[in-house]
């Protein structure tokens, strides 16, 4: 039975969790201060037997508030752990190479992610990401710029891509 750890940290815009295997993966993340909205996110394959709550995750903790702080990149290089089908995984190791500054519209990303046909499937990758920040859902704008929807609500993503605007 695999154990997975849970912490949830204050930021700028509310409170983050972040769900990590034991050997520090992100397996679920957002801006919520209840695990509970976190794990039914985890793949099946990947689902911990058990939760346990830390007060801090080490590295993970530590890009958290750096990303916060200003530190755009210090996300960038922490592992993440999604299983799902190739389009999808494929669509999130994509997404992390999105720069911060640089939103791209979701046909953009299907572009990207090599399939530019495939809009709506890049959509729903951004809509079923379980790590968020971790995998910058939050870049992927509708054409024109306008915003579009965010698990964790349109004022935290427009906070988000304020933020690494700036």
């Amino acid at each position: 039975m695999s154990i997975a750890y849970w912490s949830t940290m204050d930021t700028k815009i509310g409170p983050f969790t972040a769900v990590v295997a034991g050997d520090g993966a992100v397996l679920a993340s957002g801006w919520t201060g209840d695990v509970g909205e976190l794990t039914p996110l985890i793949s099946p394959s990947l689902a911990p037997g058990e939760v346990k709550q830390r007060r801090d995750l080490g590295p993970v903790s530590t890009a958290i508030r750096r990303y916060h702080d200003g530190d755009l990149d210090a996300v960038a290089d922490v592992e993440v752990r999604q299983r799902s089908g190739a389009f999808r995984e494929h669509a999130w190791e994509i997404l992390r190479k999105v720069p911060a500054g640089e939103p791209v519209s979701y046909a953009e990303y299907a572009a990207l992610a090599g399939n530019p046909a495939a809009v709506r499937a890049a959509a729903s990758a951004c809509a079923k990401n379980a790590a968020a920040l971790f995998v910058p859902c939050h870049r992927v704008v509708r054409t024109g710029g306008g915003v579009g929807n965010f698990r964790w609500g349109v004022p935290a993503k427009q906070w988000l891509l304020t933020h690494e605007a700036a």
